[in-house]
């Protein structure tokens, strides 16, 4: 007559500590993952970089590209076509914005001054050093001068290395939508063989993500543009087109951009056109991102990528942590690829749960 079996031992932890130490060790592998992959890409930001801008910019320019193949435009003269109109548009946008500052500058200083003056007048002592250093300005840019133009040749070292990202992102933009077609099958045949479809479909949602991301934003940036010119041109404010310019680029980097470009709007008519108009002009701004905020942003983005606000500013802390300003442009799209691929996971994590099971 056979033994009967030994007992199997207790385990050591009880069932929730094990699972709590099986989720600890997931999230801690993830987070060295996610810092190996951050630390490689600031040592290789000057490659990463272009790469980064060039996917938000594919995402944002497929749809036009699609529509010219659709009018049956062969893809590469399609692909140059896109690039083209990014190279007008940005090239037009940043002429307004020059030539606004340019023309405008001088009468800008001059609204300064005047508004100082006021300020000397109320408050004493505080505006009386605001004068002093509106009239002295030049004498200050004389005196610093020597030390600014130590710093020529790092200026125009940032300038050019700005100019090559730009370069060679609109070049990797030609090449994304030139082979977009056959992104897919390139992603499949690099995962294994198991895993090809779960790869793909990864990354068709955080591409989605973004995409979405970027067509909401684009046309929630050109209604807060449009709306805050016309209420700029209507006040009289000076440069008002530049303004509407720097609020539309602003509006890609969320809640921060928006409040920045809105406060510059608001100095401006403030220090060229008086406290009222000053007050007409704060009332614009502040009307314009009520409405974005309580009707555009909840009507668009949720058909595009949903975020809670405090994921978002989180997001652009650690962007600007990271990388500065390209960061916190970056910040946001990246995240909510990530958001796209955990839903791709959770969605198929849950299929696979509430599948019955085959019988034996």
């Amino acid at each position: 007559m056979s033994s009967p079996p030994p007992a199997t031992p207790p385990p050591l932890l009880p069932e929730p500590a094990r699972r709590l130490a099986a989720w600890c060790a997931v999230i801690l592998l993830v987070t060295g993952v996610i810092s190996v992959g951050v630390w490689l890409s600031i040592v290789f930001k000057s490659s990463v970089t272009p790469v980064l801008l060039a996917l938000l910019g594919t995402a944002l320019l497929r749809p036009m590209h699609k529509r010219l193949i659709r009018m049956k435009v062969n893809r590469s003269l399609a692909a140059a076509l896109t690039c083209l109109a990014v190279l007008a548009v940005a090239g037009g946008a940043t002429y307004i914005v020059v030539a606004a500052l340019i023309d405008t500058g001088d009468q800008i200083l001059a609204s300064l001054r005047k508004a100082a003056d006021d300020l000397s007048r109320h408050f004493g002592a505080a505006g009386t050093s605001l004068e002093d250093i509106a009239t002295n300005a030049k004498d200050l840019a004389t005196k610093f001068g020597g030390t600014a133009a130590s710093g020529v040749l790092t200026g125009l070292s940032v300038v050019g290395q700005m100019l090559a990202t730009a370069v060679l992102a609109l070049l990797l933009i030609f090449f994304f939508l030139r082979d977009s077609d056959r992104a897919a099958e390139g992603l499949r045949s690099l995962a294994p063989r198991s895993g090809g479809d779960l790869v793909v479909a990864m990354a068709r949602r955080a591409y989605g993500a973004v995409e979405g991301f970027m067509r909401g934003t684009t046309f929630i940036a050109l209604i807060d543009a449009v709306c805050i010119t016309v209420g700029l041109l209507i006040l009289q404010v000076p440069g008002a087109i530049g303004l509407g310019a720097l609020v539309f680029v602003g509006a890609y980097i969320p809640y921060l951009g928006a409040f920045i470009s809105g406060a510059v709007a608001v100095l401006v008519a403030l220090a060229d056109r008086g406290w009222v108009i000053g007050l007409w002009a704060l009332g614009v701004v502040l009307a314009v991102q009520v409405l974005e905020g309580n009707v555009l942003q909840p009507m668009v983005q949720s058909r595009t990528v949903q975020m809670h606000p405090a994921a978002v500013m989180v997001a652009i802390t650690a962007g600007a942590s990271v990388a500065g300003i390209i960061g916190m442009l970056l910040a946001v799209p990246l995240t909510a690829a990530a958001f796209g691929v955990l839903s791709e996971l959770r969605a198929r994590y849950e299929t696979n749960e509430t599948e019955p099971a085959e019988p034996a």
